[in-house]
C-alpha cells in the first residue's frame, strides 16, 4: 500500500506542479538569502580589514618617527603627537581588537547587525562596555535581516503548511474518500503516509536548495552543510507533526489552513515576542543615555580635584611614584589617575547593566523551550557565532585587552620613561578566541521533544475518539 500511494503522490504532486513550483521557489530563497548573508560577512571583512590597513600605515610611520628620533634627528613635533610620549602612543596607535566572522556565518546575522565587529582600545578612552554597539535602523531590528535563518524559521514552515493542510480534506471534498475506506488500511495510517511522502520530497527539494546555497557561495565546511540540513529536517518535522494532527482532528481545507496558520503565529511571532516583552519588564536595562550622564558628573566631579585623587593614588601605587616629583606630574598624570576613580564609582551601575543582561538572556534560555522557532534560531545563531552569548564572549575580551593596553602604558606614564621602538615591538595585541563552549545541539533535541509531544497528544486523542474515522468519512 505504501508503495502504492508514494507513486500515486508523485504524479499527484507532477501534475499539480507542486513539485516544480516548490523546488524553483526553495531555490530562489535559499540563494538569494545565502547571497545576502554573504554580503554582509563580506562588510563585516571589509569593515575590520581597512580599519587593520589604517593601524598599519600609523603604525609604519610612527615606528619610523621613532628610529629618526633615537638617531638624534630633530622632527620640531608638537608634545601632543611625539610618539616619546607612551600617552601618545597609547592615544594615537590603539590595536584592532576585532571578531572575525566563521565560516558559517553568512547563514545567520543573528546580533552582528547590532554590535559593531571591532574596537580601538585606548589608553584615555571612556569604559568599552559603552562603546560595543552601534546604530541600526529600528525596522531592520524589528524585522530582521533575510538570510537562511529567516527563510528557514519563517517562511519554511508556511511552504510545509502549504504543501501539507489539506492532505486528507482534499480527499473527501473530492468525494473520494469512501473508496479509500474501502481499502485495507487505516484513515490515521494514510495520512501519516502521505504527509510523510510529502515531507521526503520538501527534503530533498531543500537538500538541494542548500547544496546550491553552500556551492555559490563557496563554502567548504562539510559538518556545516549537513547541521544546517539536519536543523531544517529536524524544524519541518515539527511542522508536519501539527499538519498530521490538524488534519485528523479537523474536517474542513479552510478550517486546517487557519488553525495551521495561527499556530504559525503562536510559535514564531507571539510566544517569541512575549517573552522578549516580559523580560524588558522584570529585568529592565539602565538606558545608555542614562550611562553618559553618570559618567560626564563624575568626570566633572573629578575634575575638580585632580590633584588631590593624583596624591592619593601615587600613595595607593608606590611602584608608580619612584620618579614623580611635584615638577614632573603633568596634565596626563591627573586625568589617568582621576579616571580609574571615575571608573570605580561608575562601576555600580554598568554591575547593574550586566547582570540584568546576563538574566535577560537566561530568562529567554529557559522559556526557548515553548517555540521550536526560538530554538531553532538560536541553533542557528550560535553555529554562525552571531548569538548573543558570542557578542557577550567578545565584550569580555576587550575589556580584559582594553585593561591590559592600559596596564602596559601605565608604569611607564608614571615613571616619566621615553617611549622608544623596543617598546613599540612589545605592544600587547588582541586575539580573539571563539568559546567552543557555546555550540551544542541540545536545542534541536528540544525541537524533537516538542514534535514528540504533539504526536503522543494527536495519537492519545485519536484513540479515544474510536468513531472518529466513521465521522471523517461521512
Amino acid at each position: 500500500m505504501f508503495t502504492y500511494n508514494f507513486k500515486y503522490e508523485l504524479k499527484l504532486l507532477l501534475r499539480s506542479s507542486w513539485i516544480q513550483l516548490l523546488t524553483l521557489l526553495l531555490l530562489l530563497l535559499f540563494v538569494f538569502a545565502s547571497y545576502n548573508g554573504k554580503q554582509k560577512v563580506d562588510k563585516r571583512t571589509a569593515d575590520i580589514t581597512s580599519a587593520q590597513t589604517v593601524v598599519d600605515t600609523s603604525d609604519k610611520e610612527t615606528l619610523s618617527i621613532l628610529l629618526a628620533i633615537e638617531k638624534g634627528e630633530d622632527l620640531n613635533l608638537s608634545p601632543w603627537v611625539t610618539p616619546t610620549s607612551p600617552i601618545n602612543i597609547g592615544n594615537q596607535n590603539p590595536r584592532v581588537a576585532a571578531m572575525p566572522a566563521n565560516e558559517m556565518a553568512f547563514m545567520s546575522v543573528g546580533q552582528s547587525d547590532i554590535y559593531t565587529h571591532y574596537v580601538l582600545p585606548k589608553v584615555s578612552g571612556d569604559d568599552f562596555a559603552l562603546n560595543l554597539s552601534e546604530m541600526a535602523s529600528p525596522i531592520q531590528l524589528l524585522f530582521g535581516s533575510f538570510d537562511l535563518a529567516f527563510v528557514v524559521v519563517y517562511l519554511l514552515p508556511l511552504i510545509v503548511i502549504a504543501f501539507s493542510y489539506n492532505v486528507l480534506s482534499e480527499e473527501r471534498e473530492r468525494g473520494s474518500l469512501k473508496l479509500l475506506a474501502s481499502q485495507p488500511i487505516s484513515i490515521r495510517k494514510w495520512v501519516f503516509q502521505k504527509i510523510g511522502i510529502r515531507m521526503f520530497w520538501i527534503s530533498i527539494m531543500v537538500l538541494l536548495a542548500t547544496t546550491v546555497a553552500f556551492l555559490l557561495n563557496d563554502i567548504k565546511s562539510f559538518d556545516g552543510y549537513v547541521l544546517f540540513f539536519v536543523t531544517c529536517v529536524i524544524y519541518m518535522l515539527f511542522w508536519f507533526g501539527l499538519t498530521f494532527a490538524v488534519n485528523i482532528q479537523i474536517g474542513k481545507s479552510t478550517q486546517n489552513a487557519f488553525v495551521l496558520l495561527g499556530f504559525w503565529i503562536v510559535f514564531v511571532l507571539l510566544i517569541p515576542s512575549i517573552i522578549n516583552q516580559v523580560s524588558d519588564v522584570l529585568y529592565p536595562v539602565p538606558s545608555r543615555n542614562q550611562l553618559i550622564n553618570e559618567m560626564r558628573e563624575h568626570k566633572s566631579e573629578a575634575e575638580k580635584k585632580q590633584d588631590q585623587i593624583l596624591d592619593n593614588f601615587l600613595r595607593d601605587h608606590p611602584e608608580y611614584a619612584v620618579n614623580n616629583d611635584a615638577n614632573s606630574k603633568s596634565f596626563w598624570h591627573s586625568y589617568m589617575a582621576s579616571q580609574k576613580i571615575v571608573k570605580e564609582e561608575l562601576q555600580p551601575l554598568l554591575s547593574e547593566f550586566d547582570n540584568n543582561l546576563a538574566k535577560r538572556q537566561k530568562w529567554v534560555n529557559k522559556l526557548q523551550w515553548l517555540s521550536p522557532a526560538i530554538l531553532v534560531q538560536q541553533d542557528l545563531n550560535t553555529r554562525a557565532g552571531t548569538s548573543k552569548a558570542d557578542y557577550e564572549n567578545y565584550r569580555q575580551q576587550i575589556l580584559n585587552f582594553s585593561n591590559e593596553w592600559r596596564d602596559y602604558f601605565m608604569p611607564l606614564l608614571y615613571n616619566n620613561q621615553v617611549f622608544t621602538s623596543e617598546h613599540f615591538s612589545k605592544l600587547p595585541i588582541f586575539q580573539y578566541k571563539s568559546d567552543k563552549s557555546i555550540i551544542n545541539g541540545y536545542r534541536l533535541w528540544g525541537v524533537l521533544l516538542l514534535t514528540s509531544i504533539v504526536l503522543v497528544i494527536v495519537i492519545i486523542t485519536y484513540k479515544l475518539r474510536t468513531k472518529k474515522e466513521y465521522s471523517i468519512i461521512q
